[in-house]
This record gives structure tokens, C-alpha cells and sequence, in this order.
């Protein structure tokens, strides 16, 4: 594994997906594809909706796991952990901006699909 976090979080740039691997109340992973940013080399952002598992299991544990994938979830890498925090308002207005340009009209027709979900928020995942 590289050894700083930096390294880590650039070796997710040239991927479009991650497994983000959350964990129920009984400690059981919960692996799901999804889209994400990262901002500087510091920091991924995940823009989701507030009635998603993945949030409600973040809610009341907040270790995670990621890993580069493929849309369906296969790895293409090795898994990293780190913590994840909800975003404010403002840094959720950045994921947004950054989401849209990395995955452009995709990621708008998305927001039509979800809607039912819930409002948006921002997973702000840190590297341990």
C-alpha cells in the first residue's frame, strides 16, 4: 500500500467508481458503487440521498471502506479505510459543482432518478 494518504487518494483519480463499504447495526459490510470527487488530496466526496442505506448506516457507525471499482462494484484495488462525516451546506454546494464536472450530464440525469430518496447530501470520506 502506498504510504501517505495523498498517494492513496490519487491512485482513486483515474476511476470513475468506488465501493463504499458501510456497516449495518449487527457489524455486517455493506458494499455499494458510487460515483465521487476528491478534493485536493485530502479529501473524497460522496453526493447521495438522505434516504439511502449507506446514510442511515452511517448515522450510527462512521468507519468505512473504499476501494476503485467498476459500476458493479468489482474491485480494482485495494481497500482503504477511513471515516466518513456529512458535509455542511457549503461543502456540499462543492462536491456538487465538483460532481457535475467530472461526470457532466450523467450526473444531472441521476438527480432526476433519485429524487425519491430524499434531499441531497454530501459523505465527506477521510483516509485513516
Amino acid at each position: 500500500m502506498s504510504s501517505s494518504p495523498y498517494d492513496r487518494i490519487s491512485m482513486l483519480s483515474t476511476h470513475a467508481y468506488i465501493n463504499l463499504e458501510t456497516y449495518r447495526r449487527n457489524g455486517q459490510a455493506v458494499a455499494t458503487p458510487v460515483w465521487f470527487t476528491i478534493d485536493g488530496d485530502k479529501m473524497i466526496y460522496v453526493v447521495t440521498r438522505t434516504e439511502t442505506g449507506k446514510v442511515k448506516r452511517l448515522r450510527n457507525n462512521s468507519k468505512v471502506r473504499i476501494v476503485p471499482s467498476g459500476i458493479g462494484g468489482q474491485p480494482k484495488g485495494e481497500w482503504l479505510n477511513g471515516i466518513a462525516t456529512f458535509a455542511t451546506p457549503e461543502q456540499l454546494e462543492h462536491a456538487l459543482k465538483q460532481r457535475s464536472k467530472k461526470y457532466g450530464f450523467k450526473a444531472r440525469l441521476s438527480s432526476l432518478f433519485s429524487r425519491n430518496k430524499g434531499n441531497l447530501i454530501g459523505i465527506i470520506i477521510s483516509l485513516d
